[in-house]
């Protein structure tokens, strides 16, 4: 029998993130998945009168590929992929990974050539600056472990998160959207960080799950050359099957000039991978008011009430410092007192404390604000 929650998230991707018109293809990528939300995006397109194009894939399968594939072979699947979306208006990915560590053993020249031969042309190139498009998890009991709670839990907490009411969250980023796009000057402080960059002229681009579920966020870019400091990431993070942790990476001239953290060996092998990669394409402020804690999931991880992330490697169309690359690795620093604290200043003043916004403007995106009533649910364990 089919869970009624899932009908009601299937609900809101068709008609808040899509925003599904009659007669457009939408692409359902789902990996390790193929009952529950799958079935019930096919009966939600079907009934805003799109069309489903469904796309099965395996993460063990895609291990094997990556481990074994030719240059030749990873081009003509980059092929294959690009057709698919090229034929479609909108996409959602659906990854249920089982393994989250499914590609820890795929070497790092072997995730290099997929990266630049299918993710950056075909995702990060096509798909995010010409389809409507949503990449999403799935609650599996390797997420649940992940977040240090049971099954059951995790799918209660999962399917609120994902259904919040993302309309009460638009509404309460438009302040900082304005405020961030008409920002020169960024400083954060905190232990172990002293970071200094300009985000003037680039923009802002407010997250209340068009791209993500779940979502809550506002991004900018930093001036690619502006960047110098020093920051300390404290939460880990899974990325392309490795965990990464006690990163911490020092700026000079908005290139990292130098980077240490765990395993060291994939560290710079992943920020050498290209020119780009040494570089930042992304700034974001989150405030997801049921996302307390991390999980090792980064699309969950960067949603974190009172976090940040400065993200080496591409940066999106939309607040675009014209750095390119294969990579984009959300990497997260939480500001919250149990984390260390910290602060963000925009043009000299404090605008963020300790995770909290302290501005009257932007108190709205405080958690009590968000959920309306009570304290947020706290996901993991600090």
């Amino acid at each position: 029998m089919r869970d009624p929650r899932s009908a009601r998230l299937a609900e809101v991707i068709v008609s808040h993130s899509l925003r599904v018109e009659p007669g457009e293809v939408v692409l359902i990528e789902a990996i390790d998945i193929a009952e529950g939300l799958p079935e019930d995006l096919v009966d939600a397109v079907h009934a805003a009168e799109g069309t489903p194009l469904l796309y099965l894939r395996s993460q063990a399968l895609l291990r094997q590929l990556m481990l074994r594939g030719s240059e030749r072979e990873v081009s003509l699947r980059a092929e294959v992929e690009m057709f698919q979306l090229q034929r479609a208006q909108a996409y959602v990915a659906i990854r249920a990974n089982a393994n989250v560590s499914e590609l820890s053993d795929v070497p790092p020249e072997h995730i290099a050539l997929h990266g630049r031969l299918l993710q950056k042309p075909v995702h990060s190139d096509y798909r995010v600056n010409h389809t409507k498009w949503l990449v999403m998890r799935y609650p599996t009991a390797s997420m649940a472990q992940l977040a240090g709670m049971s099954t059951a839990a995790f799918e209660d907490l999962y399917y609120r998160v994902c259904t919040l009411d993302y309309g009460r969250m638009s509404e309460a980023i438009a302040p900082l959207a304005e405020r961030m796009a008409k920002t020169d000057a960024v400083r954060i402080v905190g232990p172990g960080t002293d970071l200094r960059f300009s985000v003037k002229g680039i923009g802002s681009v407010p997250c209340e799950g068009r791209h993500n579920l779940p979502d809550g966020e506002c991004f900018t870019a930093p001036v690619r050359d502006s960047v110098r400091g020093v920051i300390t990431y404290n939460a880990p993070s899974l990325y392309l099957g490795t965990t990464f942790t006690d990163v911490r990476l020092v700026f000079e001239g908005g290139r990292i000039v130098e980077a240490t953290g765990r395993p060291q060996d994939r560290l710079d092998a992943l920020l050498t991978s290209d020119e780009g990669a040494g570089y930042v394409g992304e700034f974001s402020l989150a405030f997801n008011p049921y996302l307390m804690a991390p999980i090792k999931d980064a699309l969950f991880d960067e949603k974190i009430a009172g976090s940040l992330h400065f993200t080496p490697g591409q940066a999106y169309a939309r607040a675009d410092n014209g750095n390119r690359s294969q990579i984009h690795w959300d990497l997260v620093l939480i500001q919250r007192p149990e984390f260390g604290g910290g602060e963000v200043w925009f043009d000299g003043e404090l605008i963020r404390k300790d995770g909290r916004f302290v501005t009257p403007e932007l108190s709205g995106l405080n958690p009590e604000q968000l959920t309306g009533a009570g304290s947020p649910v706290t996901i993991g364990a600090v």
